[in-house]
């Protein structure tokens, strides 16, 4: 495996649970712009990773503006309704890994789950080089490689990669690029989107079972694209 503690592979409902904040939702703009810039990378080899295509991306993102937004350290991301908020500082310590070796995180930058705790919604904030050896500050996503270098960072080997992305969103100076991978792994479906800040990288990260990924999908994917950098 490539990357394997974002997210836990058993997850089970806190004993009592914090209540997710009611926040002031934002425009959409910036998060359109997103949309409306992203690629699609269609059958992107990852070692010995199976590929496969995926449906139109755009048609797979519903609107969450009226969901809460959570603000974290550098970042902001939207929280599917009924979610429960884990992270107490009990809650951050990594279990059992999902993404790969390379990014093994003590803690989460924020997390959330359905009330049974199979649905998960996690941000982690690792600092670049530790995803790749460099000696110079990552500004960009990019810098660790292309979406096809990167995936070997994010996407654990032997998944099913349905699709992967490049986003570009404008900021005020410049563009900054967005990595989206969607996967499977050990009966697990992944939705994840990566960017790097001064020297951090961001990565937001939805996962359910393979077999709820039909009904819930649609809400876990658009909740992991929702994360913007601050």
């Amino acid at each position: 495996m490539v990357m394997s503690t974002m997210l836990s592979l058993s997850f089970h409902p806190p004993q009592n649970p914090n209540s997710i904040p009611a926040l002031q939702p934002n425009t959409l703009s910036r998060r359109l712009v997103l949309l409306t810039a992203s690629t699609f990378l269609s059958q992107c080899p990852i070692s010995s990773a199976q590929t496969k295509s995926s449906s139109s991306f755009l048609s797979g993102i519903s609107n969450t503006k009226s969901w809460f937004q959570f603000y974290g350290d550098g970042f902001s991301i939207r929280v599917p309704p009924e979610f429960q908020d884990l992270t107490d500082p009990e809650d951050y310590n990594a279990g059992l890994s999902l993404y790969g070796d390379k990014a093994k995180p003590k803690k989460f930058a924020a997390r959330f789950a359905s009330s049974d705790g199979s649905e998960v919604l996690s941000v982690i904030i690792r600092p670049s080089n530790q995803l790749k050896i460099t000696f110079l500050e990552a500004k960009d996503i990019t810098d660790l490689g292309s979406l096809k270098e990167a995936a070997k960072i994010f996407v654990p080997a032997g998944s099913t990669l349905y699709s992967g992305r490049s986003i570009k969103i404008k900021e005020d100076e410049g563009f900054r690029t967005y990595y989206f991978y969607e996967f499977a792994r050990d009966e697990q479906h992944v939705a994840l989107v990566a960017a790097v800040n001064s020297g951090k990288a961001i990565i937001a990260g939805a996962t359910a079972p393979e077999s709820k990924w039909n009904d819930d999908g649609l809400k876990l994917r658009s909740a992991a694209v929702s994360m913007t950098v601050l």
